[in-house]
């Protein structure tokens, strides 16, 4: 039985410890790549294009002149009508999402310059509560459209979320008329308005303020939808292809009028203002 025996013992040399949060797997192409590398590409995988997502402010930072935004309303913040309760309290939730992201709800408006030209700015942010649509947010886009259509500047959304927010149930889906009224006022008026779609955008906001928009971009490969893929799936009892609800099928069928890398969005935006406004 002696082959059951080690003839001689193997060396092994000690494993190297990696440190935690140097590397990163890209949710599109599944490669690992240099976490510095994609933070230098603006956040965005050198290897397929993904755009991963970022918070508001640094899309603010990507998009606007450097010291021309001024923010409005920053002294919203949600309530809570329902006393709602779930694993901890919705105002619990609303306290730690507040500390986490340093944001008093899920989007940022303002005043600002793109390009040299005067705009009104309401940018979300995912990492707030999924991006969802609550009073505080309804009433930050419903204030911005009045101010866009009060000085006559072009008003520019960037839509990131996972829809209307179920905490606050009926005072959440009323912000889908009141927004939309909103941006229609615009349109009546003769002011422009321009929707940039981010990863992901989907709910209430899809079905508002952001396909309502003169002009509707989104950045490359971004989900947007009204339900998840499942969910269509089992209601319609169908598979559907395989890039459905990404921004290239969108721009295909006909749902969006650009694709606009990350890089670009600034000098596009600049540009379709001074065509259109």
């Amino acid at each position: 039985m002696a082959w059951f025996k080690k003839s001689k013992e193997i060396k092994t040399d000690k494993k190297v410890k990696i440190p935690e949060g140097l590397w990163v797997k890209c949710e599109s192409c599944r490669e690992i790549i240099y976490k510095r590398e994609i933070e230098k590409n603006l956040q965005i995988c050198p290897k397929c294009n993904y755009h991963f997502r970022i918070s508001a402010r640094e899309r603010l930072a990507l998009l606007v002149d450097e010291g021309s935004f001024v923010e409005m309303d920053a002294e919203l913040t949600s309530d809570d009508p329902l006393r709602f309760r779930d694993k901890v309290l919705y105002r619990e939730k609303l306290e730690e999402n507040r500390r986490k992201t340093g944001l008093g709800d899920a989007a940022i408006s303002g005043e600002a310059a793109v390009e040299g030209m005067p705009v009104i700015l309401v940018v979300m942010d995912f990492s707030f509560i999924g991006g969802s649509m609550g009073s505080v947010v309804g009433e930050k886009i419903v204030r911005a459209a009045e101010a866009a259509l009060e000085t006559r500047r072009p008003l520019v959304t960037v839509a990131s979320s996972g829809g209307a927010r179920m905490q606050e149930g009926i005072f959440s889906l009323m912000q889908m008329a009141r927004v939309s009224a909103a941006v229609g006022q615009l349109k009546d008026n003769g002011v422009l308005y321009v929707s940039i779609l981010a990863d992901p955008t989907f709910g209430g906001v899809t079905a508002s303020f952001a396909m309502l928009g003169d002009v509707i971009i989104a950045e490359p490969k971004s989900l947007v939808g009204f339900a998840g893929r499942g969910v269509i799936e089992q209601t319609i009892k169908q598979q559907l292809p395989e890039d459905f609800q990404r921004a290239e099928f969108l721009l295909e069928h006909g749902f969006i009028d650009k694709i606009v890398d990350r890089k670009d969005i600034k000098k596009t935006i600049g540009k379709i203002i001074e065509l259109l406004a």
